[in-house]
């Protein structure tokens, strides 16, 4: 499991366990499992999906950054307005 923690300048939208997670990186889409290698990313203009099994939340995003660390995955987003 990938202990997930996504911010915006708002406030925290989600802390906690999941499987996975899709990101909208700057050189394309990537996805992030367990034991996914250290990695810092851009994020550009997509959707950011995540969760487990089949309940994924997806998450529309302008940009931001991706910071991946022995499990621990923190996203810095900027929302695009609901």
């Amino acid at each position: 499991m990938l202990t997930l923690k996504i911010i915006s300048p708002e406030k925290i939208l989600f802390k906690g366990e999941v499987e996975m997670v899709k990101v909208p990186g700057v050189m394309g889409e990537f996805e992030i499992l367990n034991n996914h290698a250290p990695i810092i990313s851009a994020l550009q203009k997509g959707t950011v999906e995540y969760g487990t099994g089949s309940d994924r939340t997806q998450i529309e995003v302008i940009g931001g950054f991706v910071e991946v660390l022995k499990n621990e995955v923190s996203l810095c987003i900027e929302q695009i307005a609901e």
